[in-house]
């Protein structure tokens, strides 16, 4: 097995070696150097330098297109020479230089995605490449998770499209920090109520293609990591602290945002909802906390199934039930400010709308047609006659 195979195969990590004054002699010397030097450079840079060192040593490929079935599963966030690795790992190519090579040489290649391909054993680099790149070699569980969507509903979702327990998700959503979320996340600062730890909220709505092979541990934390890869392309953290001037944390408007998913029925109304919620626990002149009741009947309903009963409709609730304290935790008709963790998953436009939310004086919001469209209103006296427009239009 060459330098490189074992390269390709452990993908460790060798230091960069000290130069030195004195000179070799002799062919041997000189291709040793070359070598040493190449390394250091992969290790450094990643795979800079592999042309030279395939031009030395020449890189192991099998011939034609393979034969019998494997599946390989290529991660999120992977690189070339994580592709190369799991390749060669799972006897799909000779080497991992090899693939390398001819990814470099398809300019297709940078559009192979993460997920799982059905392939063939000792296939050459070159075929490899190609049959990632059809639609025929993707396995596709294709398991859609809708935006807004409560862990009770995701972990069912994943249960039918997997065959994984309820149960192991469950499990697995307990430590929080072995799925990818930070404990610096769990910062509560708008009140001193106690933070609840959760994966709740951090579920990004999206399509996934599991692998067959994946646990509920995994899938899990695929979601996490997408839900972070998320928050870092719209800067969620900058700009929640830019927004508030430190006043709210991240997981607080995290929370707003799962809120604002449940009421809004449009992208584009995500971030007013967002404001009515947070003048309603703000004073909305001065911003300051003043534990306001948000009132919205989807946090009673979410305590409700944590509690293990079952969710109602509006029209079938008790006011006297949702304003005592002790019957559900999540109840913001009785306990001020937000509530213990997010109700939901929401998606990019209720993050978005919730870390910089619009200016506005508004405390109410109702849909008035059953196009979803949205009147927002700063007065009592406003709501009501939305609400009558409401009525008139059968939505109420």
């Amino acid at each position: 097995m060459s330098v490189l195979d074992d390269f390709a195969r452990t993908g460790e990590d060798r230091p960069r070696p000290k130069s030195h004054r004195r000179k070799k002699k002799g062919r041997t010397g000189v291709t040793l150097l070359l070598v040493v030097v190449l390394l250091g450079g992969l290790v450094g840079g990643g795979w800079w330098g592999f042309g030279k060192l395939q031009d030395a040593f020449g890189a192991p490929d099998y011939q034609g297109t393979g034969t019998g079935e494997v599946e390989v599963t290529i991660p999120e966030g992977a690189l070339l020479a994580d592709m190369a690795n799991e390749l060669f790992n799972a006897g799909v190519v000779k080497s991992g230089a090899a693939f390398v090579e001819a990814a470099e040489a398809n300019p297709d290649a940078k559009n192979i995605q993460p997920g799982t391909y059905r392939l063939r054993k000792e296939m050459s680099a070159a075929s490899a490449i190609e049959l990632m790149l059809s639609s025929d070699s993707r396995v596709k569980n294709g398991i859609t998770i809708p935006e807004g969507r409560h862990t009770f509903d995701i972990y069912k979702i994943l249960s039918e499209g997997t065959g994984v327990d309820v149960e192991d998700f469950e499990q697995a959503a307990k430590d929080t920090e072995a799925l990818g979320i930070d404990d610096s996340w769990f910062d509560r600062k708008t009140d001193d109520e106690k933070i609840v730890k959760s994966v709740e909220g951090f579920l990004f709505p999206d399509t996934y293609d599991f692998g067959k092979d994946a646990t509920a541990e995994s899938m899990l934390s695929e979601m996490v990591s997408r839900f972070m890869a998320v928050a870092e392309e719209i800067d969620f953290q900058g700009t929640v602290e830019a927004s508030f001037g430190g006043e709210v944390s991240p997981w607080e408007a995290l929370n707003m945002a799962s809120l604002s998913q449940a009421e809004a029925l449009h992208d584009e109304d995500m971030g007013k909802v967002s404001r009515v919620g947070y003048n309603r626990i703000f004073d909305n002149t001065g911003g300051e906390y003043i534990g306001g009741l948000l009132e919205y009947d989807v946090t009673w309903n979410y305590g409700e199934l944590v509690e293990g009963r079952k969710a109602l409709a509006s029209k079938d609730m008790n006011m006297e039930d949702l304003r005592d304290p002790d019957s559900n935790k999540w109840s913001t008709h009785a306990h001020p400010g937000l509530p213990p963790t997010p109700i939901g998953s929401p998606g990019r436009a209720a993050l978005e709308g919730a870390a910089s939310p619009p200016d506005g004086n508004w405390l109410f919001f109702v849909a008035v047609d059953k196009d979803g469209t949205t009147k927002f209103a700063a007065t009592l006296a406003e709501h009501e006659a939305n609400i009558e427009e409401a009525k008139k239009n059968g939505v109420l």
